[in-house]
Parts: C-alpha cells; structure tokens; sequence
C-alpha cells in the first residue's frame, strides 16, 4: 500500500466556509498543495479582493464565491455554481464564524441568535446543501471547526460555547444518518491560535498571554500551520473509518488541569 498516497486530494473539490484569511485560509492553502480544487465564500468585495490576491500569490487558483452562509437560498445557488464550474464538492470545511465576548445577563437576545446563527445554523445549511451530491457520488467528507469551547466554559462566551458545543453534536448526527453512505463528518477543535487578531493578546507580559501559556502543556501558542496535517488527515482516504470524531488541535490545555498556584 503507498501510505502516503491515502492523504493526497488531487482531483478533490473543497469548499472551506470563511477561507479568506487566518485558519481557513490555511486549510484551504494546504488543501490546495495537497491537490484539492479550492473555493471559498465571502460576503463583501473587499475581502474577497484581498483573498484572491492572496491565493494568487501563493499560486493558488482558488475560486470565491460571494455567499452569505446564514441564507439558504444563497447556499443552495453557491453550491449548484461550485458543481458546474470545478464538480462535486467532495470536501467540506465549516469554518464561518464569529464570537462576540459579552457577559451574558449583558447580551441581548438578537446578539446571541446572530452568533448561533453563523456558528451554528450556517453550518447545518451547507452541510445540507452538499450531502445530496456526496451520496450521489458515493462519497464525502465533512468538516467542522468546532472549539475548546465545544467542551469548556468560560466567562463572556455563553452564545459561542452553546454554538460551539451544538456544532459537536451536529458533527456526530452527521456522522449517525451519514456514515452509511460513505461520508465522513468530523470536527477540529483548535487551541489558542496565534492570528493577526489574537497578536494583541500574544505581548510578553500581557496577563491573558501568560494565561494560555500556563494552561498549555506545550508552552505555546498554536499556529494556523498546525491545523494543516490534521485538516489534510480528516478530508482523505486516510481518515475512512474515522467518523463522528472531534480532533482537538490544542497543545493538550483539555488534558491539563494546570500547576499548583
């Protein structure tokens, strides 16, 4: 058996959600590199401009669609394009979303609907819209970003833990009415990343950065590279009989209760 030829996606279609910059955009960046055919949605012009200059200069020919994953209808339409101009979509990151850190007896009710919305209810519209063309190809893969959040409290998070924790459940539904006709659905669950946006937290000295240091047996931050393999694993043939499963990508904080103070 080539070991190494299971983890290939050349001839692939993928869709990663939200795939214009930070942890999307490097999953789609190392499905590409892996062989994978690579779209990817945004709502606005600006972003989208941005990313596909991004990807051009990576030597990436990715194709951006313009979708608002929330709406249905604007789903349905970016998958049927994506199917007439690069095929199936074989593979599928759930990767869109948003936190909104806010005590909650100071949230409103719409603040935390918009987060469930887009952390939870845009990835059950696309999964929806893909699975019909994966049964129908007799294959599949999908992939959900879930969170250390998915298991863990903590404070001023309440909409994106409860999304994060349905977006768990959802991933092993899928796997439960699914895996039957040979789809794979399983989720990642990043630690603390270190992102453009996560940069200020990341100073020396800075209370939050001493924080996630000593919370990690690794004594680091991760980087969106670490994403890539786990990411790869999960989208090819290598991950056949893994299903329902949340691969947490963390530098082990769930395993570690933390030192003594």
């Amino acid at each position: 058996m080539d070991y190494l030829k299971q983890f290939s996606l050349e001839g692939k279609v993928a869709l990663v959600t939200g795939a214009a910059y930070g942890i999307g955009y490097a999953i789609a960046k190392a499905y590409a590199k892996a062989g994978a055919k690579i779209a990817f949605n945004c709502r606005g012009e600006k972003h989208m401009s941005e990313a596909i200059e991004a990807y051009k200069k990576d030597g990436i020919d990715a194709k951006g669609y313009y979708c608002d994953v929330t709406k249905e209808d604007e789903v349905q339409k970016m998958v049927a394009d994506i199917e007439k101009e690069l095929g199936t979509v074989d593979i599928l990151v759930n990767n869109a979303g948003i936190i909104k850190r806010i005590p909650m007896i100071e949230m409103s009710a719409e603040e935390f609907r918009q987060v469930v919305d887009i952390d939870l209810n845009a990835p059950f519209i696309v999964s929806k819209a893909v699975i019909p063309g994966m049964i129908k190809k007799g294959h599949g893969k999908i992939i959900n970003i879930c969170s250390m959040m998915s298991e863990l409290g903590r404070e001023t998070v309440s909409a994106y833990a409860a999304a994060k924790g349905g977006l768990k459940m959802l991933t092993r539904n899928i796997c439960s009415e699914y895996g039957s006709a040979n789809i794979q659905c399983n989720g990642i669950g990043p630690g603390y990343i270190a992102t453009p946006q996560t940069a200020p937290l990341r100073t020396e000295g800075h209370p939050f950065n001493s924080f996630i240091l000593s919370k990690t047996p690794a004594n680091r931050w991760g980087t969106p590279e670490d994403l890539e393999g786990p990411a790869i694993f999960l989208a090819s043939d290598a991950s056949n009989f893994v299903n329902g499963h949340i691969l947490y990508v963390d530098g082990g904080i769930l395993a570690y209760i933390g030192k003594q103070p």
